[in-house]
This record gives C-alpha cells, sequence and structure tokens, in this order.
C-alpha cells in the first residue's frame, strides 16, 4: 500500500490478526483507554460477538491510522452500528493516530460510507474530548449528542492521600483499619501472572456475595462476562494496564478490587467484598491502598467509572 487506504474488517480472524498495529495505533492515539485496547476488544468479540462485524480501519502505507471498533445489529425496525466492547466497557472512542487524527477520521467515515447497511451509527460513554467526537458526519446522516453516565474523577495533588482526602474520609479510613487490625492482621496482594485465575475467582465470589445480599445479580452473573474477564484479564497483565487486588483479614480474603492503569490515569472497574465484614470497611481500606499504589505509580487522576 502506497497511499491512504480504508476498509472494513468483517471477521475475528482479521480482527485479531490486526493486534500488533492496533497496539501501535493504541500507544500513539491522543484519546486512547484500556476499554480500546486489543487486550479489551479481541476477547469482547470472541465471547460476544452479537452481530456482523463491521470494524473500520485507515490505513497510510503499512501504517495503521484509525480504528473504529464497530459491529451492526439488524433489529426489527433499523440497522445500527454500534462499539464492540457495548455494555461491559465503561468508556468507548475510535482511535486517530495523534500526527494524523483529520485523516484518519476522514478515511474511518470513508470506510463506513462504503456499507450500506446501516442506518445509525451510535457511539455511547464518550469521555469529554473523545476523539470520536471529531469524525466528519457521514453523508445523509444527523448529529445527535446526548448526556450518559457520570463517571467520577478524583485529582490526584500530593504524594499522600491527607493532601487530598478530606478530614472526615480519612478519621472514616483510619477507623476502618482500626475495626479491622482488632480482628486480625489485614494483607493487600496485587495478583500478576499466575496468581491472576485465582483472584478473578475471588472477585466473583464476592461480587456475587455483595449483590445477593441486595437481593440483585450483578454483572459477574453471566457465564460470558466471567469468561470474558478470564480471557482478557491475562493480557491485560502482560500490556502493564491491570491492577488486580485483594484484600485478606486473618488470611481470609474479603475483598477484591478489578482496576486498570494506564499512564497518568488509574481506574476502578468492579469491587467485591463480603457484607458479613461491614463493619470493618474493607472496600474502603482496599480502594485507599489502591489509591495509593497509583500515587506511587505517579497517576494524576483516579477514575471511578459507572455507578
Amino acid at each position: 500500500m502506497s497511499g491512504p487506504e480504508a476498509k472494513l474488517i468483517r471477521n475475528g480472524r482479521d480482527l485479531a490478526a490486526l493486534e500488533p498495529e492496533w497496539w501501535e495505533l493504541w500507544r500513539r492515539a491522543r484519546t486512547s483507554t484500556p476499554f480500546q485496547s486489543p487486550a479489551w476488544l479481541i476477547p469482547w468479540w470472541r465471547h460476544f460477538h452479537p452481530g456482523k462485524l463491521t470494524t473500520a480501519a485507515a490505513w497510510r502505507g503499512e501504517r495503521l491510522i484509525g480504528l473504529a471498533p464497530f459491529y451492526r445489529e439488524d433489529g426489527s425496525n433499523r440497522r445500527r452500528l454500534l462499539p464492540i466492547g457495548i455494555s461491559i466497557s465503561d468508556h468507548h472512542d475510535v482511535l486517530l493516530d495523534q500526527e494524523l487524527e483529520q485523516e484518519a477520521a476522514r478515511r474511518l467515515v470513508e470506510a463506513f460510507e462504503q456499507e450500506p447497511s446501516w442506518d445509525s451509527l451510535e457511539l455511547e460513554e464518550l469521555t469529554p474530548g473523545a476523539a470520536a467526537l471529531s469524525l466528519p458526519r457521514p453523508a445523509g446522516c444527523e448529529e445527535l449528542l446526548v448526556d450518559h453516565s457520570a463517571c467520577p474523577v478524583l485529582a490526584l495533588s500530593g504524594a499522600e492521600l491527607a493532601r487530598f482526602v478530606p478530614k472526615a474520609k480519612r478519621a472514616n479510613l483510619n477507623t476502618a483499619r482500626n475495626r479491622s487490625a482488632r480482628r486480625g492482621p489485614v494483607t493487600i496482594a496485587r495478583a500478576e501472572g499466575a496468581a491472576i485465575p485465582h483472584a478473578l475467582d475471588h472477585l466473583i465470589r464476592l461480587h456475587s456475595l455483595r449483590w445477593d445480599g441486595r437481593g440483585e445479580q450483578g454483572v459477574l452473573s453471566d457465564p460470558r462476562v466471567v469468561a470474558f474477564h478470564r480471557d482478557a484479564a491475562p493480557r491485560l497483565d502482560t500490556a502493564g494496564l491491570l491492577r488486580l487486588y485483594t484484600l485478606a483479614l486473618d488470611g481470609e480474603v474479603i475483598a477484591a478490587l478489578y482496576g486498570l492503569h494506564q499512564g497518568g490515569r488509574s481506574y476502578s472497574y468492579l469491587t467485591g467484598f463480603d457484607p458479613a465484614y461491614g463493619f470493618e470497611s474493607p472496600g474502603l481500606i482496599l480502594l485507599a491502598h489502591v489509591i495509593e499504589e497509583a500515587l506511587a505509580e505517579g497517576a494524576s487522576e483516579f477514575h471511578f467509572l459507572r455507578g
């Protein structure tokens, strides 16, 4: 390929084959998050594949300069292009090469215009300043922007929690730590490599306990979601993006947190704790530890994501 080119990827095999170039683009893209990485989206497609893959890729020579991972949902009244990763991803977006954003955006839209069989292209949960907001409007389309989920962000300023956490919150944390210490030693561990499957077992168990106590089903009650995370978590770990922690009290794991980390941003994605230990607030203790770890890694933002 000698010049710019745009095409549609229509099967999972070709999507997976794109992974090396995808990673390179993800690292160059200005607005990338872990939710746009191949470590997250290739497993998502493998385990869910709810429609017809319709992913746009834009190239300049052998360099991938844009990627819009979508699939087509054929409903009774309309055909929608929806982002891969929908439902369990907190942020969606397209990837644009930072040096060639306008060209990449134009090429991605040209690729979608080659596909006549859709009525709407929908992107939920965009962050402020998302690359997708700069896409040219496809011919014959109208643009509609609506509010979506609130995703609180804690600005991390200073080298310790006391610098930016209110006094009342610090008092609650100290109370939780003291109560836990009276019941036994507290151990917090980060799971990496071979320890990931066992830590996920704890997360699934504790997440279910929390939601069962409310008489509801959590997201991990779906076997497909569990299979997805068992596939994605090791990939995220290999890429340096996974932050999976467990908290044990007197040797028993009673809290877990599934987080992500990229550059100056850390994310709390899923948590679980044993309601029987609500008096000790293990979730609060673990969250404080994870934020402290994010500070140590140089993060300037801690994202709580949806809910």
